[in-house]
């Protein structure tokens, strides 16, 4: 097949440092390219891939603060792709709601894969383009618009070889959390739930613009740089470090999270996983068996201690055989094949 992906520009594929949405698009872009199909990647300038791509800018717009009106470059792409819609036989857009609009006055079908969480806001637009085939990242993602036109839930996947599994870490136990400092991602809950059981915490994340009066306020004066310790933004190297080195991961969530890609980063190096009952969390932690599906911070205290009985090996292979890049890229073929079928 003849597959256009685009992917937003705010982070180059792959993120630098942070970025889930990016990282998807890298690794099933090559996926793609390596299965034989003539890929063609919309994105940032400094992105690196095995296909080919198209940019209307050299870097990523969070790294170029020349730029004012971020816009204008995010609708220069969209209609580059849209003016050329003859040279492919599908289009897969990582965009958001972006491409809703563009899509509708073109034959060559577009794919929409949902990464966000709807909002009240943001629900007149997708319910403005009610029959635009949209692919969802779990189950739980679509109960809030559950009329739209979805064709298949893709659970997002990782590249298990990149992810060193620890069967027994070194050292003094601690939890890890790994994820923007933000209110939704439950860093105060992570910082809670450390001090209710006397383990030291190892906290890395990016902190936004938007969170950075959060941060300041509430959750720096909570680190103390010896029980709880925040790390910063890590590398992917770093992350993984952490993660296959803690004894348990948190994922104190206060949102409906569509997906939450660090579960399976975390799984994947063996370190069972804690999270809060709320969207995709259910879906994909194997409760009592790869972590915990826990109701609140008070019942996620109370399981640590069985959750560090729960056996490393069988946290790695539940990753391998359910969110690989390879099970991910299948289930979209299946979606293309739906979609073209159609």
């Amino acid at each position: 097949m003849r597959i256009a992906l685009i992917s937003p520009l705010w982070e180059r594929v792959p993120p630098f440092r942070y970025g889930g949405i990016e990282l998807v698009v890298k690794l099933l872009t090559d996926e793609l390219v390596r299965r034989g199909h003539e890929v063609t990647l919309f994105a940032s300038g400094d992105s690196i891939t095995s296909a080919k791509l198209v940019s209307v800018h050299d870097k990523a717009l969070r790294l170029d603060r020349s730029i004012v009106e971020p816009g204008v470059y995010e609708h220069l792409i969209l209609s580059e792709l849209f003016h050329n819609t003859d040279r492919f036989d599908i289009i897969h857009s990582h965009f958001g709601f972006g491409a809703l609009s563009f899509a509708e006055l073109v034959k060559t079908p577009t794919v929409h894969t949902l990464h966000g969480a709807f909002t009240p806001e943001n629900q007149k637009i997708w319910n403005y383009f009610p029959n635009q085939p949209l692919i969802s990242i779990s189950n739980a993602q679509r109960e809030p618009c559950p009329h739209l036109n979805y064709i298949h839930t893709v659970y997002n996947g990782i590249d298990t070889s990149v992810y060193e599994y620890n069967p027994n870490p070194e050292g003094s136990p601690y939890l890890a959390f790994v994820g923007r400092i933000s209110p939704e991602k439950g860093p105060i809950g992570a910082i809670e739930v450390a001090k209710a059981t006397g383990l030291p915490l190892k906290m890395a994340g990016k902190v936004d613009a938007v969170d950075r009066k959060y941060y300041q306020e509430q959750v720096e004066p909570l680190i103390d740089g010896e029980q709880i310790q925040y790390l910063g933004e890590v590398s992917h190297e770093e992350k993984v470090k952490i993660l296959a080195g803690a004894t348990l991961t948190l994922f104190p969530i206060t949102w409906r999270e569509p997906f939450g890609l660090v579960m399976i980063e975390s799984m994947a190096t063996g370190t069972p996983v804690l999270g809060m009952n709320m969207g995709s969390v259910p879906e994909v932690i194997a409760d009592g068996e790869t972590g915990f599906v826990c109701n609140s911070l008070a019942e996620m205290i109370e399981v640590v201690p069985n959750a560090t009985k729960l056996d490393r090996q069988t946290c790695r292979e539940y990753v391998v055989s359910r969110f690989s890049v390879e099970s991910m890229t299948d289930e979209y073929e299946k979606a293309y094949a739906r979609v073209l079928g159609s």
